[in-house]
């Protein structure tokens, strides 16, 4: 039974292939040579589990099926965090170099055809752009696309989240990474705390079950938080969601402030020795818990302790139309301008076949990342194009408000990184 199962699936991705009118050939070999890969990297088991008919042009040679695309729709940001941006803001890219809406529903109709299901946008502050309803309109219309997503800081989801659920948005992370005011507004140089917590509760209002809350975790400056976070999905329904901090180039990383997943996990259970394990889907990044009787369950991103590069399905399109394969290599491809230079869909889709073809395995490690060069995370996300860590003047006179600072720097400009990875 096993050897037939596996014979149909190889014939079912050849047939995907050799479906497509304008290069039946080119996609067979690729298609076989997929197969070929396939049986040779361990990864049988896996795209056994997701059998169905995909194209080989979004699966790599680790049999890894890309049904995710993260699309960042600005620069631009309604916060100064500390972290990100001097207060008077930065330097933006012209507009004339970022995707236009049609040219994103352009790339996203053609990765929806090719098997994308899910569309994630980001920033940024994806909902500063006049535009985004509409987009997520047009997204809506797109045959094959289940989910619609958007990460938000939060501050205009309640004037906007009612338009953009009529439009077709049915999933939402908001960021944040404490619940204390004042700590939050210290942060971010503007008020706004509590237009996020009307957020939360706009978005569990309209039935967005659940609504994911992203915290990322780090000594010295918030994890002494995590149980209060934790408690915060007694009474909503919330998927509060603790990231690892992670490296990248520019943050000044340092092992001894990345907080674990078991750490944060041996805190909670002292207090909820009841906690319950959940079921998860096979390409899930997050570990999930439930303490009995909440309405609300909480996660784990695992990125550094327990990576999960072997069930990856993300890819993602920059502000500026660079495909990224990994968020943490530093290869990209501008499909904007292979757009505007008139390249044809089937052009396109090998020019995005033959990137994802060259997805390594696994990333190299939190500890060699931290020594790797990439495009810094606000440029992946596009949310700045000047210093991630922008040298601060500041006279203060109390020590806890100088660790403050330091803490807010490293987690802060980390913090468009977990936008980007959940």
């Amino acid at each position: 039974m096993a050897a037939v199962a596996w014979a149909q699936l190889l014939r079912g991705v050849r047939g995907a292939a050799s479906r497509r009118v304008c290069s039946t050939r080119a996609r067979a070999r690729a298609a076989s040579a997929v197969a070929q890969e396939l049986q040779s990297s361990g990864s049988r088991r896996f795209v056994l589990e997701r059998a169905a008919p995909f194209s080989a042009f979004l699966m790599d040679s680790f049999g890894r099926q890309h049904n995710y695309l993260r699309i960042s729709l600005t620069e631009k940001c309604n916060l100064r965090c500390q972290y990100c941006m001097p207060e008077e803001g930065v330097q933006l890219t012209p507009k004339s170099e970022l995707l236009t809406a049609q040219e994103i529903i352009t790339l996203a109709r053609l990765f929806v055809k090719e098997g994308v299901e899910k569309i994630r946008l980001t920033g940024g502050e994806p909902l500063i752009r006049p535009d985004v309803v509409d987009i997520v309109g047009q997204l809506y219309k797109l045959e094959g696309l289940k989910t619609i997503a958007v990460t938000t800081n939060g501050i205009n989801l309640t004037r906007l989240l009612p338009q953009l659920k009529e439009a077709g948005l049915n999933a939402i992370n908001i960021s944040l990474d404490t619940l204390v005011p004042a700590k939050f507004e210290f942060i971010v140089r503007r008020k706004g705390f509590h237009k996020v917590m009307e957020g939360i509760h706009k978005a569990t209002e309209l039935g967005y079950h659940p609504v994911k809350v992203n915290c990322v975790v780090m000594r010295g400056f918030n994890e002494d938080e995590v149980l209060d976070f934790v408690d915060f999905t007694k009474d909503l329904p919330l998927d509060v969601r603790f990231i690892e901090y992670m490296p990248f180039d520019g943050n000044k990383w340092n092992f001894k402030k990345m907080v674990s997943y078991k750490e944060m996990l041996g805190t909670i259970k002292q207090r909820w020795p009841e906690l319950e394990k959940l079921p998860c889907e096979t390409s899930s990044t997050a570990k999930s818990y439930k303490v009995p009787h909440f309405q609300g369950q909480i996660s784990f991103i695992t990125s550094m302790s327990e990576h999960f590069c072997g069930s990856c399905n993300r890819l993602r399109i920059t502000a500026d139309g660079n495909l990224k394969v990994c968020l943490f290599g530093n290869s990209e491809v501008s499909l904007r301008d292979h757009l505007r230079l008139g390249a044809s869909e089937e052009e396109l889709i090998q020019i995005i076949g033959k990137a994802v073809g060259r997805k390594k395995k696994q990333h190299a490690g939190m500890f060699n990342i931290s020594q790797m060069k990439n495009r810094p995370m606000v440029l992946i996300a596009d949310r700045s194009k000047g210093s991630i860590l922008p040298r601060l003047n500041l006279n203060l006179d109390h020590w806890k408000r100088q660790t403050a600072v330091r803490a807010a720097l490293i987690l802060g400009s980390w913090r468009t990184w977990a936008e980007n990875i959940v």
